[in-house]
């Protein structure tokens, strides 16, 4: 049978979990290890994930690899939210988006073939300023109960491990001689990580309200001229909802500041009707680094050295704030890069034992 940690994942932000899981999906979860500082149910600024909004939106790439994340992802997504909402925290939410300007309409029609509900909104709708919008069913997620729940699938039902750990290098992953394949999913880390160093990276801080208003029932965005406004529902959470927010490149402050706080409900009451309707109570603000990179998420295949040999090293990170609906996807294709590995391994856990 083949060693326990013969796969390793570093990073357990969204990213990490779906690698994690499409490897269990297809048969490697006792085979996997998950190495990671801050695991699901963790609150720290450089792990993002938790503090996502989080839906399925157009505010992603058009370039061919992101239109494929999102098909994928949308479809992986609308599977959980028709299976087991209450487990998965993942549910169909009526959505409309609305763009000032820049109005990416190729990409919107590619996402058109699979949108549930999808419309073009009437210009004579449409709020002063807007130029086109529409409307679909999206998919909002509880963001850190979503990741709790992978975590407790991966555990329970696959067999994977998590390890809490913060290693000082992508080759302290090898640290095991048994590791055929390390999948590198370490979202901001990748800037500074030993062995990675990726210049591209970069954060991208965003400030969001957490605030209780379950009279809100519908997903609201509007994509305007350095600045995204955003209305989104908390499944399974008592009538939470988060309200945006901020794209600030380069930046990695994480306090928050009332003037945000302030800006932040102007629009955002501005944008949904609902909102204003009735009183909301807000919870708390909270800031988080979306981990951004130059040209995009990076997905490849590298090769690395570690103790004189040649290892195999899978990088996947660069999401910047899609990662909940690019994650799977993405993950989808950097298992793809090592597939003859992923053969290997199977081949020998099928070889009987002298």
């Amino acid at each position: 049978m083949a060693p326990k940690e013969s796969i390793v994942v570093v990073g357990a932000g969204i990213i990490g979990l779906d690698v994690a899981l499409v490897l269990a999906e297809r048969g490697y979860g006792k085979n996997l290890t998950v190495v990671a500082e801050h695991l699901p149910g963790d609150t720290a600024v450089d792990y993002t994930s938790p503090w996502a909004g989080c839906n399925f939106s157009a505010i992603s790439g058009s370039d061919a690899n992101a239109l494929r994340w999102d098909k994928l992802g949308y479809s992986h997504l609308s599977k959980l939210a028709s299976e087991r909402p209450e487990e998965t925290f993942v549910r169909r939410t009526e959505s409309i988006e609305l763009w000032d300007e820049d109005v990416p309409h190729q990409k919107i029609k590619e996402m058109s073939e699979y949108l549930e509900d999808f419309r073009v909104l009437p210009a004579e709708e449409l709020p002063v300023g807007v130029k086109f919008a529409i409307g679909f069913t999206t998919l909002t997620i509880n963001a850190p109960l979503h990741m709790r729940f992978l975590q407790r699938l991966l555990t329970d039902h696959y067999g994977v491990q998590f390890v809490r750990q913060k290693l000082p290098s992508i080759q302290a992953a090898f640290s095991n001689p048994a590791t055929t394949v390390v999948f590198n999913c370490t979202g901001n880390a990748a800037r500074t990580l030993a062995g990675v160093e990726d210049a591209k990276c970069f954060p991208t801080r965003g400030q969001v309200l957490l605030t209780r208003a379950p009279h809100v029932q519908t997903n609201i965005m509007r994509h305007g001229k350095g600045y995204e406004t955003y209305v989104i529902p908390r499944p399974e959470s008592n009538g939470n909802v988060v309200l945006g927010g901020f794209m600030q490149k380069g930046v990695s402050d994480g306090s928050t500041y009332s003037y945000e706080t302030e800006s932040i409900l102007d629009r955002t009451t501005k944008l949904s009707p609902e909102l204003g309707q009735s009183e909301y109570e807000i919870l708390a603000p909270f800031a988080g680094m979306r981990p951004s990179r130059e040209g995009g998420a990076r997905v490849e295949r590298d090769g690395i050295e570690v103790a004189g040999e040649k290892r195999v090293l899978v990088h996947n990170y660069g999401a910047g704030g899609t990662g909940f609906q690019a994650g799977y996807g993405m993950a989808v294709d950097a298992v793809k890069t090592v597939e003859d590995v992923l053969r290997q391994l199977r081949g020998a856990s099928a070889r009987p034992r002298l």
